[in-house]
């Protein structure tokens, strides 16, 4: 998602984060949509009778998560993709502290050093000392881990309480369309085919990864799912190279080889 971000900016003039976050959206929109009403034959499992806290939490998460949607698109387009991700998986840290004071989920020793252990791998990736102070564009990336973190914990209590995952995404995607359409009436820039196909792949790539973290976040603790979360790194250092040219440093490799060697320890024996 990220690398496809960031080519619409290279394919053309720079567009706005809200806009780009809006086309993102709405292609997520259409497959929630697609997915969810293709159940059963043409049904759904869909139950809108809803208690007004789950209703609340699905705005909640819809909230927080539209806004670190806006804050990783605008660091995407300012700092190499696989710092602004970095930034932006700095989430599960912030969804083990909301799940605790949401849910009152505890770790293990074991889960809380990997964690800790991890985010210190992201660290390394983000150097924000290296320039003298943290930048603009990495405080919003920063940001937008915080928001996200706050909307897994809500999405995991929505899990928790049986609320479809299908549905979740459905409503979060089209809550986030609407929330753009002030912004884009009021400054939209004209787009290229060639950006168009660009957020389009975005908006794919979104809707695959929302469906995974989804069940993710909804069928297991979030202990269990955040190291692993921060493979996303890597992958977007990855692409960066194979993208852009954008190569990381050895601080940054030092970063991916701890966060790897957290998620093997996470994963060497059963989480207690």
């Amino acid at each position: 998602m990220a690398m496809f971000v960031r080519m619409a900016d290279n394919c053309g003039e720079p567009l706005p984060a809200i806009q780009k976050a809006f086309f993102r959206n709405l292609v997520a929109c259409a497959i929630a949509c697609s997915v969810l009403f293709r159940k059963q034959g043409g049904g759904t499992e869909l139950n809108f009778g809803l208690q007004p806290r789950q209703w609340m939490d699905l705005v909640l998460r819809s909230s927080f998560g539209t806004a670190g949607i806006f804050a990783n698109f605008y660091a995407i387009s300012h700092i190499p993709i696989a710092d602004a991700i970095a930034l932006n998986k700095t989430a599960p840290f912030f969804t083990l502290v909301f799940s605790w004071l949401l849910v009152g989920e505890r770790m293990g020793l074991r889960q809380t050093l990997c964690v800790l252990g991890a985010f210190a791998g992201a660290l390394f990736v983000i150097k924000p000392g290296l320039s003298g102070s943290l930048t603009l564009p990495s405080a919003v990336g920063l940001l937008s881990g915080f928001c996200a973190g706050a909307a897994y914990a809500f999405l995991h209590r929505l899990g928790k309480a049986g609320v479809n995952g299908a549905f979740i995404i459905l409503f979060f995607s089209a809550f986030s369309c609407v929330a753009c359409v002030p912004f884009i009436a009021a400054d939209y820039h004209a787009m290229n085919p060639t950006q168009l196909l660009a957020l389009a792949g975005a908006g794919a790539c979104a809707a695959i990864g929302q469906f995974g973290i989804t069940w993710a976040y909804r069928l297991a603790e979030p202990r269990q799912v955040a190291v692993f979360d921060y493979s996303g790194i890597i992958f977007s250092a990855i692409l960066g190279f194979a993208a852009f040219g954008q190569i990381p440093d050895g601080w940054s490799f030092l970063g991916f080889a701890v966060i790897i060697a957290m998620a093997a320890v996470l994963n060497r024996r059963k989480p207690e």
